[in-house]
């Protein structure tokens, strides 16, 4: 018999992507798949065949790189959200770079590990990937019994999910003069949850339902409830006739309630319709007015109070995640806890001051903790984890506090972890030696001086220089050099023979060749592509 610890679910088909077949076949061979219910589909060496392959093979699941030639990892996800968005992604790169990072992050891939994959964290994640996968199925297909207790129930869930219904017929009970739809939500969720049991839990379930099908009867309206989420309830209300605003306002008041007294709840409601076969878009309109609700805490979000709060938030500026992680990154390095929680404290508030809705925040939040995490792995923090981890679901942590607190949880977490690995160190060695470099570029340097500079041996410097930064002494002070004969070179009129040696190079000829091997020209070159007029 097979050994299949996922017998009895689903299996999921992935697809391998990766311009060299010897990694294909590694990655194939390596894992027991079948053990983990995955199907290994196929491979493919570039993303042109990885498409083709996605739509002939009825793909779940992409294992790729990020770097091939042709149609990269990045181009090949980007393209797979447009034309088969279901598909998942984990990205593997041997770049730790930045700006991939982010990009991966801004494609909402799965997952994004580096080279060299550890066998055990691949498996983690994929494992991780592959349940989301099977529940999102499971919603698709009806397998919950909750969607299986009535036809409407069931109807209303596949339009509160935008998706075909089983029974196209409209249900013949929920006929009415007029319609709208209530998303509901209870409020500060993830502090109330805590400390219930799944059955009490389950329990307030029951009576939330119960309560807003009586609430709503007072008012002469029927309704059917369904749950998208455990703390999301969608509410189809039918009026047998057309109510005026003022007696929806009293309904929809009535509504949201407290229950047993001290369970808050909140609600968005769509605009009245009277088409019963419109309602997918309205559920979709109440979802996304749900979200305004963080902007102004008002019991009863509407249509017209959310929409110029959305354009707000469709205009914030780009978060700086790059200058929040460097600031985070030194205060970690100082161990410096009231400073760290400080940079978090900030965060929040410039969150708060634009409006950020809390899908925006958690999208923040993860980039800054994926390139977080990546600089610190870079300078040595081996014991770190460096997937994305468990997603902060904004419907549990449906607060600004609440996810702030997630957040300085996680970091406190870095601290103890890297209280323990000793890493302050040789960090701070390096910061004080790059800004001993910055002041003294234009002089001449060398590493041993600099090592003397600092109180430590040269051989030291040398080996803790190359593995913070990933470039020799030298290089490190090329680039510097070359970096601020460019800016001069675009800013001013000097003679180019003024400005080798303003930077450090005393001799011309050497400055030429240096300057070439970093830009792919020469100097007056460069000058004449990149000069202010």
């Amino acid at each position: 018999m097979k050994n299949n610890l996922e017998a009895g679910k689903q299996t999921i088909r992935m697809l391998i992507v990766d311009d060299e077949p010897v990694i294909c076949q590694g990655l194939r061979c390596t894992i027991d798949w079948e053990k983990l219910g995955i199907e290994v589909a196929g491979e493919a060496y570039d993303g042109e065949e990885a498409l083709q392959l996605t739509e002939e093979q009825q793909i779940d699941l992409l294992l790729t790189d990020i770097r091939m030639e042709g149609m990269d990892g990045l181009e090949l996800t980007a393209q797979l959200k447009r034309r088969y968005p279901h598909v998942r992604v984990i990205m593997i790169s041997g770049y730790e770079d930045f700006d991939y990072a982010r990009q991966a992050v801004r494609l909402h891939v799965s997952d994004y590990l580096l080279k060299p994959v550890d066998i055990d964290e691949l498996v983690t994640v994929v494992r991780k990937v592959a349940a989301e996968i099977r529940d999102d199925k499971d919603m698709e297909s009806g397998q919950n019994d909750a969607q299986r207790l009535s036809n409407e129930v069931l109807w209303l869930s596949n339009m509160v999910r935008n998706v075909p219904s089983y029974d196209r017929e409209l249900p013949p009970h929920l006929q009415g003069e007029q319609y709208r739809i209530i998303a509901m939500q209870i409020d500060q969720f993830s502090v109330w949850r805590t400390g219930l049991s799944n059955q009490e839990y389950t329990d307030v379930q029951q009576q939330w339902l119960q309560s807003i099908g009586r609430r709503l009867e007072k008012h002469s309206l029927r309704c059917i409830s369904v749950f998208d989420h455990i703390n999301l309830l969608f509410t189809l209300v039918v009026a047998d006739r057309l109510l005026e605003r003022e007696e929806w306002d009293r309904a929809l008041a009535e509504a949201v309630r407290p229950m047993n007294g001290d369970i808050r709840l909140y609600c968005a409601a769509s605009r009245p319709y009277e088409r019963l076969d419109d309602t997918a878009d309205y559920c979709m309109e109440a979802r996304r007015i749900l979200e305004h609700h963080v902007l102004d805490h008002a019991a009863v979000v509407l249509l017209s109070e959310s929409r110029e709060r959305a354009e707000v938030s469709r205009t914030v500026a780009e978060y700086n995640s790059a200058g929040r992680v460097q600031l985070l990154a030194a205060a970690l390095f100082k161990q410096d806890t009231a400073e760290v929680q400080q940079i978090v404290r900030e965060m929040f508030l410039f969150f708060r001051e634009r409006d950020f809705l809390l899908n925006e925040v958690v999208k923040a939040c993860e980039e800054v903790a994926i390139l977080l995490r990546q600089r610190l792995r870079q300078s040595g923090l081996t014991e770190l984890d460096h997937g994305r981890g468990e997603p902060v679901d904004p419907y549990v942590y449906n607060s600004y506090e609440a996810i702030e607190a997630l957040v300085n949880e996680e970091m406190l977490h870095l601290l103890r972890l890297m209280g323990k690995n000793g890493m302050d160190k040789s960090y701070w060695i390096i910061e004080k030696a790059k800004k001993y470099m910055q002041e003294q570029y234009s002089n001449e340097l060398k590493a041993f001086e600099v090592a003397a500079w600092l109180k430590i041996t040269p051989s030291y410097f040398s080996y803790i220089f190359k593995q913070s930064t990933s470039k020799s002494f030298t290089e490190y002070v090329n680039e510097l050099r070359i970096d601020h004969a460019k800016r001069l070179l675009a800013t001013t009129h000097d003679k180019v023979f003024e400005i080798a040696d303003k930077v450090g190079y005393k001799e011309y000829k050497y400055f030429v060749s240096v300057f070439k091997a970093h830009t792919g020209m020469t100097p007056k070159e460069f000058r004449a592509l990149n000069v202010r007029h």
